[in-house]
């Protein structure tokens, strides 16, 4: 079915990896992204894709309303791919409104659109695949199972809420006008392209730097992991065999407590560092360029504001009826991570 594809927000972080990967998989399909270009998305990454002309780019505000009928109309979109959103915690708990406007209102232009496009319009088949996260399920206690498709909705920051409230529209658009329509909820991305603000780049850039590495409370907050190219590949799985009207859980199967994160990652850069002579003239103020460990750097800072304690993912649905598993262990996945932001400082440099 799906021949012209419109990925919102495909200059940020998880989009570009997808488009990616679509790309090297569908040469012969039309990508259009449509980015507002905000401060996590960076049209540069998708500099390669476009120079080959394999991706079109549109910037602009998925709020927008007569540019998402244009740009349908313009390419003739059956599918719609959808990341573009706010979503820094942190962010959001400081200034909740922008997450209100892009994640509930944008999504909902979106979808109007769509129907108007592919329902009363062309009638030609089509798919609304909506990115979502596992945070609209809110928190686990250390022995609950993890989140499966029917948990119960418990969004406990600003962001989070937005998000949920966006899910439970594309669900309605389903349920009331018949839009063919898909949601995945995915579990904490780490990988190339990953803007510097969020846990692990920013300790990655910061000890390249020589600066601090805030970890909040008492660093025992637990996240479940998953290798960005490998979710990539899971909502690849859910347009292409997925069930119009249903929900999948992508997750990684790697569960860590954020300190245990920050460490592991410690360790690997200074395992680089003594294996490469040319990282400490690279990267003088880093610690392993003078034989100290970069877990020297580690801070405890105040907690955020009502921090959830652990998210986990049961994706044993998307497994069994899709046949979709992560390739990337968080240890393999974590190496490839470092050895892409070193090679890559030319791209992460410019927004520190």
């Amino acid at each position: 079915m799906t021949q012209s594809l419109l990925v919102t927000g495909g200059a940020g972080f998880i989009g570009v990896n997808f488009v990616n990967h679509w790309a090297q998989a569908h040469p012969d399909h039309t990508l259009v992204v449509l980015d507002a270009l905000t401060y996590a998305g960076n049209r540069a990454s998708l500099a390669p894709l476009e120079g080959s002309g394999r991706v079109e780019f549109v910037e602009g505000d998925i709020c927008d309303s007569a540019l998402v009928a244009r740009v349908m109309s313009d390419y003739g979109t059956d599918t719609i791919v959808h990341f573009a959103a706010e979503s820094h915690v942190d962010r959001s708990i400081t200034g909740p409104d922008e997450f209100i406007r892009t994640n509930l209102q944008g999504t909902h232009v979106l979808l109007s659109a769509a129907r108007n496009a592919w329902l009363s319009g062309s009638g030609c088949e089509h798919r609304f695949h909506h990115v979502s996260t596992d945070e609209v399920y809110g928190s686990l206690t250390l022995n609950d199972p993890p989140f499966t498709e029917t948990t119960r909705y418990e969004p406990n920051s600003p962001y989070s809420a937005s998000k949920a409230g966006s899910d439970h529209m594309v669900r309605a658009y389903h349920h009331t006008y018949g839009l063919q329509v898909t949601t995945s909820n995915c579990s904490n991305n780490y990988g190339p392209y990953h803007f510097p603000e969020k846990l692990i780049p920013l300790c990655l850039t910061r000890i390249l730097d020589g600066g601090a590495l805030p970890i909040y409370g008492d660093g025992t907050n637990i996240r479940d992991w998953l290798y960005v190219a490998d979710h990539a590949r899971g909502i690849a799985a859910v347009l292409q065999r997925g069930t119009s009207g249903e929900v999948y859980n992508i997750g990684g199967q790697n569960e860590w407590a954020n300190l245990d994160i920050v460490r592991l990652l410690c360790r690997v850069l200074d395992e680089r560092f003594a294996g490469d002579d040319t990282l400490a003239r690279r990267f003088p103020n880093a610690p392993p360029a003078r034989s100290v460990s970069s877990e020297s750097l580690i801070e405890f800072v105040t907690d955020r504001a009502g921090h959830d304690w652990r998210y986990a993912i049961d994706a044993s649905k998307i497994e069994s009826e899709l046949g979709f598993v992560p390739e990337e262990t968080f240890e393999s996945g974590l190496s490839k991570t470092v050895d892409w932001y070193l090679d890559n400082e030319d791209w992460w440099r410019p927004l520190l």
